[in-house]
């Protein structure tokens, strides 16, 4: 009876240490503080014995605060033919450490890795859900993986998320020989407290206690402020494939050799077809025009990820044959289509995304998301995506710009920034005239020309459904209550890049009436009421990313039996930041005014000291932008 109580004793202790591990009521309250979720633990364990052969653990324990902190819920881990997943389950827990649920591998739901555009993938997913009842309530996520696959070697976030905190983050790579010993690359460690080691075979970083961050406006991309860890192999392996690469030229000559080899050869008929294109045509930027154009009509993108094939490009014969591919695919095709005309380009791999995440010039890793092409032309590169249907040639926009990517040459890769649209290369120009009449309503007819990523933003506008366009008129003007367009027409000038709408446009009440005066807003047509968020305490830096510079210039016809009673003054607005000028001029003899308007905004990267004078300067354009004429009858 004696053993049977003390054995009943150490499971009633051990099982209560594990339950009060998980209670809520015992997290710190600086943890909690901006946080929608606590990771209690976040631990890695990687062994490498080989070039095609590593195992990882992760254990992961996660308090849920709110339901903005529900994404924890989902558990998800991806395998393919050469990862496997050998063991996984998830424990929840209650806010006391009670556990409420089991979920085990079966429970799991196998499902296609397909990311709505791909059309064959052999990536999948073990994935669920766990649907809280109350909060806050604790995931204990714990799985192992084996793989084939050294090239991604798994990199460490030290905070998984804005407003997410850690109690415990553990990394750690055991590996075997020192012709296995992984680089690492310590980004903004500096913000935090972090013991590491790096004996013979062993690797190891450990924090504790880290705080969440808030996302702040206008504030850097979360990779670029968390503190992380890459880490590269040297020696890896890629389905199957084997590599050394030390730079970045080390990296061209080997996907030359393992991806791209021999992908390029075109059945002759076709190269007689587009030969037959450019005949007569001496001037290499116009036979790649004229190519660009071919694939533009002739393709369609589809995603392509089985095997290698998420970075090995289908052959060019088959791309040729099905008149689909992605991005590796149709890049590598026109390659191939430029090759047989006799035109130099190169394939070119870049990080894609509204963000721009550069390549390290010094960390050469096997990395980014997407394939596009590079071709040389009197010193300097014109850049093509070819997965898009409707862009021009040479024009990128803000999908694939101003980024480091890796050019693949014959000598081997070079790391090439690409073209940036900065500032005045952005550019808006609105022309018009608008008519005032005594009830308050107006009509007008405007022309807007747009270039670089302001074209980007608007283009498009000549695929869509009427539909769409009044729609999207709507919101752009959404400061203009009862609109109504009459009319409207598009030109979209693709060898300069311009794209130009004009319209009819009519509104009611949009003046306010007070006995024998009206008061309205002169800038009825790119008005910015943008104020950036006020903080007390910022944290973060901020950023412009790429500028823009807008013009205006707007007659309005006054309605007869008015004079001006109040009109704006001049004004101009000059900062680091940009300049702004406003300008209005009475014409008594045509009862008109003249508006006139510029905004240039830099690009800039800006310390958090200076985000008060930047708000400043935005109140400043949002407030003059809102200025009133006030008319009065005579």
């Amino acid at each position: 009876m004696r053993i049977l109580f003390f054995v009943s004793l150490l499971v009633v202790f051990f099982t209560s240490n594990a339950q009060n591990s998980y209670q809520a009521i015992v997290l710190d309250a600086d943890l909690i503080k901006n946080a929608n979720a606590v990771v209690r633990l976040d631990e890695m364990k990687i062994d490498l014995t080989a070039t095609n052969k590593m195992s990882y653990v992760v254990n992961q324990v996660i308090t849920v605060l709110n339901k903005d902190g529900d994404s924890f819920a989902t558990n998800r881990v991806g395998y393919d033919n050469e990862r496997k997943i050998k063991d996984i389950d998830v424990y929840v827990y209650d806010e006391l450490g009670q556990e409420i649920e089991h979920i085990k591998k079966k429970d799991f739901k196998d499902v296609s890795a397909a990311d709505g555009f791909s059309l064959y993938t052999d990536d999948r997913l073990l994935i669920n859900t766990y649907t809280p009842t109350s909060y806050p309530y604790t995931i204990a996520f714990n799985y192992s993986v084996e793989t084939s696959d050294t090239a991604f070697f798994p990199p460490w976030y030290f905070l998984s998320n804005y407003k997410v905190s850690v109690e415990k983050s553990y990394y750690s790579i055991t590996y075997t020989g020192e012709q296995l010993k992984p680089e690492v690359k310590e980004i903004n460690l500096g913000s935090i407290e972090v013991s590491k080691r790096n004996a013979q075979g062993e690797i190891v970083y450990e924090a504790s206690n880290i705080p969440a961050i808030k996302s702040e406006s206008l504030g850097p991309s979360f990779r670029a402020v968390v503190p992380r860890l890459k880490v590269r192999l040297k020696n890896f392996n890629l389905k199957g494939e084997e590599a050394h690469v030390d730079t970045w030229k080390d990296m061209g000559l080997w996907m030359n050799k393992a991806l791209l080899k021999d992908r390029a050869v075109l059945n002759e008929s076709t190269v007689a077809v587009v030969n037959n294109l450019v005949a007569g045509i001496t001037d290499d930027l116009e036979k790649a025009k004229i190519i660009y154009r071919y694939v533009q009509d002739n393709t369609r993108y589809i995603s392509v990820q089985i095997g290698i094939g998420g970075w090995k490009p289908i052959s060019a014969i088959d791309v040729d044959r099905v008149k689909y591919g992605d991005c590796k695919g149709l890049s590598n095709y026109t390659y191939a289509l430029l090759q047989a005309v006799g035109v130099q380009s190169y394939y070119t791999v870049i990080h894609a995304g509204n963000n721009k995440v550069d390549f390290d010039s010094d960390f050469a890793a096997l990395e980014g998301n997407h394939a596009i092409l590079a071709i040389p032309y009197n010193d300097k590169y014109y850049w093509i995506d070819c997965t898009s249907q409707v862009h021009p040639f040479g024009f990128i926009g803000d999908f694939t710009d101003d980024r480091n990517a890796l050019i693949i040459k014959p000598e081997g890769g070079e790391i090439v920034r690409t073209v940036a649209y900065n500032n005045e290369d952005n550019y808006q120009l609105t022309k018009g005239q608008y008519t005032l009449d005594p009830s308050g309503s107006i009509s007008a007819n405007l022309s807007i020309l747009t270039k670089g990523t302001q074209y980007d933003n608007h283009f498009k506008l000549e695929l869509d459904t009427e539909d769409e366009v009044f729609k999207y008129f709507k919101s752009y003007w959404s400061n203009v209550n009862n609109l109504k367009i009459n009319q409207y027409s598009f030109q979209n000038d693709k060898d300069e890049v311009v794209f130009t709408e004009k319209v009819d446009l009519e509104a009611s009440n949009f003046a306010s009436l007070s006995g024998d005066r009206i008061l309205f807003t002169v800038n009825a047509f790119n008005n910015s009421g943008y104020i950036p968020d006020r903080y007390r305490n910022r944290k973060l830096p901020f950023e412009i990313q790429r500028g823009y510079f807008d013009e205006d210039e707007i007659i309005i016809n006054l309605p007869a039996g008015y004079d001006i009673e109040a009109m704006p003054n001049e004004k101009i607005v000059d900062s680091v930041f940009g300049t702004y000028k406003v300008s209005f001029m009475a014409k008594g003899v045509d009862n008109t005014v003249l508006y006139k308007r510029s905004f240039l905004l830099k690009k800039g990267q800006y310390p958090k000291e200076k985000y008060a004078d930047y708000r400043d300067f935005r109140k400043e354009i949002a407030k003059t932008d809102n200025a009133q004429i006030v008319l009065v009858k005579k």
